[in-house]
C-alpha cells in the first residue's frame, strides 16, 4: 500500500448555531485504502464527508485532497472523485444507459472514451440486461447498482460510498461488496460508511470510529479489537446454578464479568489463553452438568458499542 496521503483533515470545526458537529476533527486516509468511517447517528459522519467534498463551509481547520487544499471551486480535484450517496440520485426520465452516460459526461467530454467508460461501468455493475430500463422498473438492488455505476463511471481515484447497501437483498449486497473490493484492486481509494459492522469488517483495511464530532479510535480491525477490554466471551447452557459457583468463576484468571440468567452462564474475559479449558475444568470439578458451549471472540460491533456507548440514539 502506498504511503501517499489522499485525504488530510486537520482540526476541523463545524458548528450549526449552538451545536458543534465537528470538534477539532483530524483524519488521514492513505492511497489504496478501503477506509471505514463509523459512528452513531449524529456523530458527524455526513458533515465530515460534506466538508471533505467541498459541499459545506466549516468554521475552522484545513482539508487537503490529493495534496491540494479542497475548496468549493476545486474542480480539478473533484473530477477525480466519485460519490455514491445513501439516497439513490438518478433521473427517472432517463434509462439506465442514459443515466450513466449523463453522469459520466460531467467529467468526460470525449464521446468515444465516454462510451467505453459507460460500457465498462455497466459490465462492472452487471446491468447489461437492463440498459433500456427506466429506474422505476428496477428492483432496490438494481437501483443501488445503477447508483454506483453513475458514481464510478468516470474512473475516479477516490470514491465515497455512503451506506451503499441499505435495504437490498443479500445477493445484491454481496455483489456490491465484491464490486467495491474490485474497484480498490483496480487502484481506487474508497471511503466507506455503513451501519452493517460485518461489511466493514469484511472489506475495510482501516477503520475510524467517531462520535460527537471527534475521532475516538482509528486502526485496523485487529488493532481496534485490542483496544477494548473484552477478549473472549464464553456462554454455557446450565440448567441449575448456585451463587457460590458463580462467585468462584469470577475468581478464575482473566475473568472480568460473569453472570447467570435463564439457564445461561455468560463469562467475559479480558485476554488470555485456555480460558475455555479452565472454565470447563472448573465446572466439572464442581459436578456441574452443562449443555452446549459457545466461545466468541470480539467483533467490530463489540468495539463500536464499547467505545461509543450502548444508549439509543435518535435517527435524525
Amino acid at each position: 500500500m502506498s504511503e501517499n496521503i489522499v485525504i488530510k483533515v486537520e482540526n476541523l470545526v463545524k458548528r450549526y448555531k449552538e451545536l458543534v458537529a465537528l470538534d477539532h476533527f483530524n483524519l488521514e486516509i492513505k492511497e489504496g485504502e478501503v477506509f471505514g468511517l463509523l459512528g452513531p447517528n449524529g456523530s458527524g459522519k455526513s458533515t465530515t464527508i460534506s466538508c471533505i467534498l467541498g459541499l459545506l463551509k466549516y468554521d475552522k481547520g484545513n482539508i487537503e485532497v490529493f495534496g491540494k487544499e479542497m475548496t468549493p471551486s476545486s474542480y480539478d480535484i473533484k473530477k477525480d472523485i466519485g460519490v455514491v450517496l445513501q439516497n439513490v440520485a438518478v433521473f427517472e426520465e432517463l434509462t439506465v444507459y442514459e443515466n450513466i452516460d449523463y453522469f459520466c459526461s460531467l467529467y468526460v467530454a470525449d464521446k468515444k472514451l465516454r462510451k467505453k467508460y459507460v460500457d465498462e461501468a455497466i459490465e462492472f455493475t452487471g446491468l447489461e440486461d437492463f440498459v433500456k430500463f427506466y429506474p422505476k422498473k428496477l428492483s432496490g438492488g438494481l437501483l443501488r447498482r445503477l447508483n454506483i455505476a453513475c458514481g464510478i463511471a468516470h474512473k475516479p481515484k477516490l470514491i465515497f460510498m455512503d451506506e451503499p447497501t441499505v435495504a437490498v437483498d443479500p445477493q445484491s449486497r454481496n455483489n456490491i461488496l465484491e464490486g467495491i473490493k474490485k474497484l480498490n484492486e483496480d487502484g481506487a481509494t474508497v471511503v466507506y460508511t455503513s451501519h452493517y459492522m460485518e461489511e466493514v469488517e469484511k472489506i475495510c483495511t482501516r477503520i475510524a470510529i467517531m462520535d460527537s464530532g471527534k475521532n475516538l479510535a482509528i486502526g485496523t480491525n485487529e488493532e481496534l479489537k485490542n483496544m477494548i477490554k473484552t477478549g473472549e466471551t464464553i456462554q454455557v447452557e446450565i440448567p441449575e446454578f448456585s451463587e457460590n459457583i458463580l462467585n468462584g468463576i469470577k475468581e478464575l484468571p482473566h475473568v472480568y464479568k460473569a453472570e447467570y440468567e435463564d439457564g445461561h452462564l455468560k463469562v467475559q474475559y479480558t485476554k488470555g489463553q485456555r480460558n475455555l479449558i479452565v472454565l470447563l475444568d472448573y465446572l466439572k470439578s464442581k459436578d456441574i452438568n452443562f449443555g452446549r458451549v459457545y466461545s466468541e471472540l470480539p467483533t467490530l460491533n463489540d468495539v463500536f458499542l464499547e467505545i461509543t456507548g450502548k444508549e439509543l440514539r435518535d435517527k435524525n
